[in-house]
């Protein structure tokens, strides 16, 4: 099945409410090994989302990943913006070869997350988002995803991947400069970015076939 970019401003709000909610755990997450300010960046993003929102759900899902890439890059600054902009203004370039079924999906959202890790210089397991946005592609494009079963092993997938952060010795950002001291925290961007996911995949199973 497809899904209409009319799911857009319930999807903005599922993530937006589900940051909120869990905003002062991630802030203290960050406080611990980062700069403390991934979240309030994260909603000033979010806030400006949530205004574009019905806008967003009349254009094709390549112009309004477009412009969510660039309103993100412009309000929530610093790396989380640059990199959270990069992920979808590359999926909007890779969406307009793709049709957007669940294995389409696959492939502009793996491609989105390809150009993080360039635009980061970065791997997945130097404890940052990278370490559930990359699971959650590779799950994605694997045999084990199917239209049944995807959403569910999606949230099962961000949500291992947010706890392997926990025993990584950070080598990226604010936290590198912690060395050993970063093993036994979560990472606050991955934390964020399971949120985020585990929203999406709700509203998605509820959706209409």
């Amino acid at each position: 099945m497809t899904y209409p970019t009319t799911l857009l401003p319930q999807l903005i709000e599922a993530v937006a409410n589900a940051i909120d909610e869990n905003a002062e755990a991630v802030a203290a997450l960050d406080q611990a090994i980062g700069d403390g300010d991934h979240v309030i960046n994260l909603q000033r993003g979010l806030a400006a989302l949530l205004a574009q929102r019905e806008e967003l759900g009349l254009l094709t899902w390549s112009a309004a990943w477009q412009k969510m890439g660039m309103t993100l890059m412009s309000t929530v600054g610093g790396a989380s913006g640059s990199l959270l902009g990069t992920l979808f203004l590359e999926m909007a370039k890779a969406a307009a070869d793709q049709a957007l079924d669940l294995k389409g999906f696959a492939v502009v959202f793996a491609q989105g997350v390809e150009a993080m890790k360039r635009r980061g210089k970065s791997e997945a397991g130097e404890k940052t988002m990278l370490d559930v946005l990359v699971p959650v592609a590779v799950y994605l494009q694997s045999d084990a995803c199917t239209a049944a079963e995807g959403l569910t092993g999606v949230q099962a997938v961000a949500i291992a991947g947010v706890e392997s952060t926990r025993a990584m010795l950070a080598t990226k950002g604010r936290a590198a400069f912690l060395a050993e001291r970063s093993v036994g925290h979560i990472d606050a961007g991955a934390k964020s970015c399971q949120l985020m996911i585990c929203a999406i995949s709700a509203v998605l199973s509820a959706a209409p076939t």
